[in-house]
């Protein structure tokens, strides 16, 4: 396992201990359980999905909780009760996922088809934090320039 060392980035930097303590926690959480496998692809500007094998679980197997910057996704599933198995090969433990999600994403659907779960996150950015270009002389008023990502003082 690569272990990364933040500390000479944390005696140079101000305000980003979020941020390495993000990476840390990610790092020792993916050292561990690789079950189920995921993916997690960009489907748009500002638009994602997670998609997780989760063969043999049913909807109600499976909970999804979203709070602010996590989603969980846990799946559990009953035992059998009557059945005798000669030999278990096909997985069949309970998981806990977790993602660490940006600020201002979320939930937005979740699916379960052929055994694999997506989940659609999308990310909006609520119209105070846009970013507003402000005009020199207007007696502080703000106008938003649609598309414009700069700001001017």
């Amino acid at each position: 396992m690569n272990r990364f060392d933040f500390t000479p980035y944390r005696r140079t930097t101000v305000g980003f201990d979020r941020l390495f303590d993000l990476l840390e926690r990610q790092a020792r959480a993916n050292a561990g359980d690789n079950y189920p496998p995921f993916n997690i692809e960009r489907s748009g500007e500002d638009a994602y999905r997670i998609t997780l094998a989760v063969a043999g679980f049913k909807a109600e197997d499976i909970d999804i909780t979203a709070q602010q910057n996590l989603l969980v996704v846990k799946g559990q599933r009953p035992e059998p009760q009557d059945r005798e198995f000669l030999h278990v090969g096909i997985a069949n433990r309970g998981f806990e996922r977790r993602f660490e999600l940006a600020d201002f994403v979320r939930v937005e659907a979740a699916d379960l088809a052929d055994g694999l779960l997506t989940i659609d996150l999308v990310r909006e950015v609520p119209e105070a934090m846009k970013p507003k270009k402000v005009l020199i002389g207007a007696q502080n008023q703000l106008k938003v320039i649609e598309g414009d990502n700069t700001a001017a003082a």
